[in-house]
């Protein structure tokens, strides 16, 4: 994914991402070919059809690339690696007040081991800056409440169609002949 700006990915700056949305370093290019696909292969007709192929493609997307999810669990633990080799630990459970000059060697390193781990990790390292989003818990949840969403929509477009099923029902009997009718007899 190529940014233009070093920095934050915009997505991040406005809590754009979701779990079954693209993730850093994965190619939206790709995405639109396998959408595109869908759209080609359903041609969905309306908002309704274009949601569900649109929901198929983040899935199957999500599918192929579940793969995200552990670089971002081992971009954290390089992360953490990189942090513990490089920034000094302050014993806080001594009663003493630690010395600024500690405090500040701690924030210069602090800054150095993310600044190295951002350099060795490159585009990866956004994985890390998206938290929880990039992780297989958060997925599932996420999961586990579309699928609750579907189930409501669901439920309420089989209500459509049974109410839209009586009202044909009730204007083609009230179209309908009334029957044989009688020839009296002369």
């Amino acid at each position: 994914m190529s940014k233009k700006n070093s920095g934050i990915h915009p997505a991040l700056k406005h809590s754009g991402y979701s779990g079954t949305a693209l993730l850093p370093g994965e190619d939206p290019g790709d995405f639109e070919k396998l959408h595109n696909k869908l759209i080609a292969e359903f041609a969905p007709v309306g908002p309704l059809e274009e949601d569900i192929v649109a929901d198929m493609a983040r899935l199957i997307w999500r599918k192929q690339n579940l793969r995200t999810y552990r670089l971002a669990d081992l971009t954290k633990k390089r992360i953490a690696k990189i942090h513990s080799e490089l920034v000094p630990q302050i014993n806080y459970d001594i009663p003493l007040i630690p010395d600024t000059r500690d405090l500040e060697k701690v924030k210069a390193a602090k800054k150095a081991a993310d600044e190295q781990a951002r350099k060795e990790l490159g585009a990866l390292y956004e994985l890390v800056e998206l938290g929880d989003v990039a992780t297989i818990d958060y997925l599932q949840n996420e999961l586990s409440l579309i699928e609750r969403l579907d189930g409501m929509i669901d439920r309420c477009i089989k209500r459509l169609l049974l109410v839209r099923g009586l009202k044909s029902i009730s204007s083609s009997a009230s179209t309908a002949p009334s029957g044989p009718k009688r020839i009296a007899a002369a």
